[in-house]
């Protein structure tokens, strides 16, 4: 008897015994297949597992359900493709977690409860998500399907496939575990609100050697369950283009976040901030390795935040008391900020009452623009990220209401800053300090 896995089989087929095509499936682009692939995914579950096969052609579909031990192959050709529909979605597929989106409630492809699940191959999922078949308008039935959601889910494998144009999100990871993404493409930018990867009390992930260009943050990580943490995250040798941000941990952060490294990655063109880590909702978020990044035209390299705000959809009413950040380690980083504006910098905030802990930037080099005039170096008008600051809004680079007044790094209510071979330059003069400290203790200073 053979030992090998569904999955290590499949490898192998050179006709997976599953193709959709046997199930009544036409690409023809226009045909909505969803109950011919659905038919042969729950065929091949209730056969114990292997693969679904989905040959060349552009495959119209709603919602899909993948089932444990089903992996589906996408051939070169394949195009998965998102009925223009709404009604071809699923209602019970699961919602958005953060407060005031449900739009984005119905997906494409799910799973609840799945193990041994994945998809690889040469093909595309298409959302088919561009505002003029989705229209993001001021509209709360407007709906958006996400791509992807998979909830309780185990043992993940997404390989090599492209994902193209999601009305909404691209994935959604809601309490899943042993999850790995590698090879792959994400391309969402025909709408907005389009993240790539989120991750939401997820544990043991790796994404690796993938392509990220976005209209929101590219990887989130973060955690809207109170019991469910996130943790054991490693993201190496990737690239990031995204209209937000990089990389954003935290803002759902109920649960703790914790154990993640970052490395090897390039950003560039990212329109907030490359690093965005932000404690919110009261929970720990602790020990994290950022090292060996190059970022060009990022304007918050690292964008670091503690503060309070609701942000979860099933939040009890209230702002959250600050919770802790602490223990970030940043360092062999990069950075060509030389053609942008002036809010170009690296930027780690507490609120009064309550610090970020435990941080150390070391063999950093920004290079920015500068040019800024004596009116810019001024510390003062700095408004702080505590709850009555924010006014009700994230806590966003724009709620300092204006440009920070340091070339290179600002940090305020930090205690424990370690400062090692920095080279912060500007290729004009400028007025501001290099670095401007607000409220920090245990301070060391070594930057050359």
């Amino acid at each position: 008897m053979s030992s090998k896995s569904p999955f290590q089989e499949s490898h192998h087929m050179k006709h997976p015994s599953y193709s959709i095509g046997e199930y009544g499936a036409i690409g023809d682009g226009s045909t909505v297949n969803t109950a011919a692939i659905q038919q042969a995914i729950d065929a091949c579950h209730a056969a114990g597992g292997g693969a679904v096969y989905i040959p060349s052609g552009t495959y119209c579909t709603g919602t899909i359900e993948l089932k444990s031990r089903v992996e589906l192959v996408l051939a070169p050709g394949a195009v998965l493709l998102g009925s223009p529909r709404i009604a071809d979605y699923r209602c019970d597929c699961g919602e958005n977690r953060y407060r005031g989106e449900p739009e984005m409630d119905r997906c494409l492809i799910f799973a609840r409860g799945a193990q041994d699940i994945g998809i690889r191959g040469q093909g595309i999922i298409n959302g088919n998500g561009a505002l003029t078949v989705f229209p993001n308008a001021d509209d709360p039935g407007r709906n958006r399907p996400m791509l992807m959601r998979l909830i309780d889910c185990r043992g993940i494998r997404v390989r090599e496939v492209t994902f193209h144009d999601p009305a909404g999100w691209t994935s959604a990871w809601i309490s899943c575990h042993d999850i790995v993404v590698d090879g792959i493409t994400i391309h969402s930018r025909v709408n907005d609100n389009g993240d790539g990867l989120d991750f939401d009390g997820c544990t043991r992930v790796r994404v690796s050697n993938s392509d990220f260009d976005t209209s929101d943050d590219c990887i989130c990580l973060q955690t809207s369950h109170l019991d469910t943490p996130c943790r054991d995250v490693v993201i190496s040798n990737c690239t990031f283009c995204s209209k937000w941000a990089g990389i954003r941990i935290g803002l759902l952060s109920r649960a703790n976040l914790e154990s993640v490294t970052v490395s090897n990655c390039t950003f560039r063109d990212i329109s907030d901030a490359g690093l965005k880590i932000q404690m919110c909702e009261g929970a720990t978020l602790q020990n994290m390795v950022f090292g060996n990044l190059v970022m060009q035209r990022v304007p918050r390299p690292i964008f670091v935040t503690l503060a309070g705000q609701r942000c979860c959809v099933d939040a009890p009413p209230g702002i959250p008391a600050p919770g802790q950040l602490r223990r970030l380690h940043f360092h062999d980083i990069l950075i060509d900020n030389s053609e942008l504006d002036l809010d170009s910098h690296l930027v780690i905030s507490g609120v009064p009452g309550h610090v970020v802990e435990d941080i150390s930037l070391s063999n950093i080099s920004l290079l920015s623009r500068g040019g800024a005039g004596a009116d810019l170096a001024d510390p003062g008008g700095v408004v702080e990220l505590d709850p009555d600051g924010l006014a009700g809004h994230w806590p966003e680079y724009y709620c300092f209401k204006r440009i920070l007044p340091a070339a290179g790094l600002y940090a305020r209510h930090v205690r424990g800053l370690r400062l090692q071979n920095l080279d912060l330059r500007t290729v004009e003069a400028d007025a501001r300090l290099a670095v401007v400290t607000d409220s920090v203790s245990d301070l060391k200073d070594e930057r050359s």
